[in-house]
């Protein structure tokens, strides 16, 4: 299971700004992990939402339990397949509907 859950929907308003929010809730520990575990977020969030996020879109990195432990290669090597599912296909090559959930962790379309 990944150490968070990535969650993205379009926001269809003409406006190509990408946008990010994160939440860690207070089951994955004190304040102090908490901030420790949005700050490991961030710093995913600066190096790959630029390259591989969704332009025009609402991205939600939610962390779960564990994440805080895990190696950040390996955090950063999830995210980048999180990207990878929520990002919209050519229509032609898509199989599944943009509205569908992705699986793994990354979901789409999901009000937020």
């Amino acid at each position: 299971m990944p150490g968070f859950v990535l969650l993205m929907r379009p926001r269809d308003d003409g406006d190509e700004t990408m946008r990010i929010g994160f939440t860690v809730t207070k089951k994955i520990g004190n304040a102090v992990v908490r901030n420790r575990m949005k700050r490991r977020l961030r710093a995913l969030a600066r190096e790959l939402l630029a390259e591989r996020g969704v332009a025009g879109a609402d991205h939600v990195l939610i962390g779960r339990n564990g994440g805080i432990e895990r190696d950040y290669a390996l955090l950063r090597t999830e995210l980048g397949k999180a990207f990878r599912k929520v990002t919209p296909q050519a229509p032609a090559a898509a199989a599944v509907d943009a509205t569908t959930p992705a699986k793994a962790g990354a979901q789409v379309g999901k009000p937020l």
